[in-house]
């Protein structure tokens, strides 16, 4: 007969029992049962969200209003560390209406942010639902949205037409080179693309276009955009994206101006397509015709934000047919603190494109719009501030032999 008292203490049924009474567990808990598992028997780890990621990204906007109004309490604490007397000039100056001011200004950029978190939870569901009961807290980062709610004011705002003529205009004089009934057979690429507006031009002149772009802090802005539920007619839309750094402004109204976007409402299409990943994942495409490779490759602002910028300059290479060319403009503003494997001159830069095999364009007249020449530009420039930074861009076109 069975001795029920074995059997219940037998190392036998206490194998099997454990797993049985895990796997009902699992079934009553939300999550992975494989992430019960490893938080139970203490292998869990924390996952790790991407500084570039949907998560972070997403969070970091639906954070803007929380962090922005720390940073002004900050500010309003300061202020009334100051003496009486001190405080009461600052009060005759309008200093603590110019705080409230600020916080009106945030209250007016937070619609756009919460509405881009908004659209992050409807377009990625999945990065959202709850996979492990030990997932971490995201903390925001507001430098990157601040940065991104600049890039529609440089994109898409009447206010950053002058800055984007002047960075726009080299590419675009090269690509209008091609004869317009040839131009829906040509492919462009246009990595680090941010929001995308040179790609969307490079469009609208009817090349096969697609936008690669790794931040979701900037896809998911251009997302904004390209969605009909959130953006349906010009200037439909108002920030006032200088309001968080009081520095180098000539008047309080010009500090907290309203800016107007969109200039125009981009949708993609046939020919505009969006490639929402690291551009050292990317593959030739194959061409109608048979052949492999983008036509053009279009690199703004781009190269310096390369860990390896030999590794890039390859991967263009790679990328492009046999006779395509390499469009650049930008500065070398690389990543320090050691983070970049390579930090090179322009004279380095435009060897290491040799060295892969490109012939770049040279200096004289004889190259026409495809001469290599420095060109004095601005990015992201608050156009009415006492300071203005001013870049020499290197600008570029290399071929690819056939």
């Amino acid at each position: 007969m069975i001795d029920i008292q074995q059997l219940v203490y037998s190392d036998h049924t206490i194998a099997w029992l454990i797993p049985a009474f895990l796997l009902v567990l699992s079934l009553k808990i939300p999550g992975n049962p494989r992430t019960l598992l490893e938080i139970i028997f203490g292998r869990a780890q924390k996952s790790i969200v991407g500084h570039f990621s949907v998560q972070r990204a997403a969070a970091s906007y639906a954070q803007y209003a929380k962090l922005s109004r720390r940073e002004l309490g900050a500010m309003r604490a300061s202020y009334k560390k100051m003496s009486w007397a001190h405080r009461r000039i600052g009060y005759d100056l309008g200093y603590t209406k110019k705080l409230a001011r600020l916080e009106d200004s945030i209250k007016t950029n937070t619609v756009v942010a919460d509405a881009i978190a908004s659209l992050a939870r409807e377009e990625f569901p999945e990065e959202f639902q709850q996979s492990s009961l030990v997932g971490p807290e995201i903390v925001g980062d507001i430098s990157r949205v601040r940065e991104s709610l600049k890039h529609f004011v440089r994109d898409w705002s009447a206010e950053g037409g002058v800055e984007r003529a002047k960075i726009f205009g080299p590419v675009l004089d090269v690509l209008k080179t091609v004869a317009p009934g040839e131009r829906e057979r040509k492919r462009i690429l246009v990595p680090g693309c941010g929001l995308g507006r040179l790609a969307w031009e490079i469009s609208q002149l009817g090349f096969q276009t697609t936008a690669n772009e790794l931040s979701y802090f900037m896809n998911l802005a251009f997302r904004y955009l390209l969605t009909e539920k959130y953006t349906q007619r010009p200037q439909q839309h108002t920030l006032q994206p200088y309001a968080s750094w009081f520095s180098h402004q000539r008047t309080a109204n010009e500090l907290f101006r309203s800016v107007a976007f969109p200039d125009a409402v981009p949708r993609l299409s046939d020919k505009f397509v969006l490639a929402e990943q690291d551009f050292l994942s990317l593959r030739a495409p194959k061409n109608v015709n048979g052949a492999t490779g983008y036509d053009f490759i279009v690199t703004l602002f781009f190269i310096d934000t390369s860990l390896n910028a030999i590794e890039t300059v390859e991967h263009i290479h790679r990328l492009l047919r046999p006779g395509g060319k390499w469009v650049n403009l930008g500065p070398l503003l690389w990543t320090g603190g050691g983070q970049a494997a390579v930090e090179l001159s322009l004279e380095e830069m435009l060897r290491v494109a040799e060295m892969v095999g490109f012939d770049v364009a040279g200096e004289g007249e004889s190259a026409g719009v495809e001469r290599r020449r420095m060109v004095e530009c601005e990015y992201t420039a608050d156009q009415t501030a006492m300071m203005r930074w001013l870049y020499q861009a290197a600008f570029w076109v290399a071929t690819k032999p056939l």
